[in-house]
């Protein structure tokens, strides 16, 4: 397995090749507050790396040019995940798993709800359902149009959502959904690797 950076066009981030690659890959984006060496993406490109996937950890346009995420400038961040999905289909995989961590997870879901080619599958980790303590401010108006089966891993004492607001909010989505329950809140500290590789491949 070998890390190695990336920077071609507007993608920039971490590359991770397998020893023996399994024809999949995977895109992961970060929170608003951090960047593609935050502690959730690495841990997950690494493991998901050593069981065979592609992986690409990778700094959104915004982080790129040292600004905050913007909802008026989220078009680029999203233009900025597409143009990594185009890339990293170069590579001679077969399917990509596409995510991240809140805002990055956030814009993927967006992403493929305007594009359902983007991706063949998306793993979201803490998905920024609503602001802290301001429930009634659903991030779900584009729910009804995701059609690209989705792996949701929430913790349990998140403030951006409740596990039970979660599966509430999941219900909109026709495609096919999972939501794993994760310790902790929303930083993901100890997200369940085993259990969602398990719950990718068996997501139809």
């Amino acid at each position: 397995m070998t890390e190695t950076p990336l920077q071609e066009g507007g993608v920039r981030g971490i590359l991770h090749t397998p020893d023996t690659p399994n024809g999949t890959a995977m895109v992961l984006a970060h929170g608003a507050g951090s960047n593609k060496d935050s502690a959730i993406l690495v841990s997950a490109c690494r493991f998901f790396c050593e069981h065979g996937y592609l992986c690409l950890r990778l700094d959104l346009p915004f982080r790129q040019r040292g600004t905050t995420p913007n909802p008026a400038a989220a078009v680029h961040d999203r233009a900025g995940l597409r143009e990594a999905c185009v890339l990293i289909r170069t590579h001679g995989v077969q399917r990509v798993i596409l995510g991240g961590h809140s805002y990055g997870g956030r814009q993927c879901t967006m992403l493929a709800a305007e594009d359902p080619t983007v991706a063949d599958r998306l793993l979201l980790f803490s998905y920024p359902l609503h602001p802290p303590d301001k429930p009634q401010q659903l991030r779900t108006q584009h729910f009804p149009q995701l059609r690209v089966p989705a792996l949701f891993v929430h913790g349990q004492k998140d403030p951006f959502g409740s596990i039970e607001e979660m599966r509430a909010a999941l219900a909109l989505i026709p495609a096919a959904t999972r939501l794993l329950e994760a310790p902790g809140a929303h930083d993901m500290r100890r997200p369940p690797f085993p259990e969602i590789l398990q719950t990718l491949d068996s997501l139809r």
